[in-house]
């Protein structure tokens, strides 16, 4: 029978384990960037844990 060990989950990278990075929001026809936004992060999907590596 396997033990289960107490282990901590690393934090993704990309978002620093919050979930979320920031966006730009671009207006106009020339898109000038006007502010930022949070988004999900890609990398985590927005649990702030890093991924499985592909071994």
């Amino acid at each position: 029978m396997a033990t289960r060990t107490n282990v901590k989950p690393v934090p993704c990278p990309a978002c620093e384990g919050s979930g979320e990075v920031p966006r730009a929001v671009r207006v106009g026809r020339k898109r000038h960037v006007v502010g930022e936004q949070s988004g999900i992060c890609l990398t985590c999907l927005g649990t702030g844990e890093a991924p499985a590596s592909e071994e």
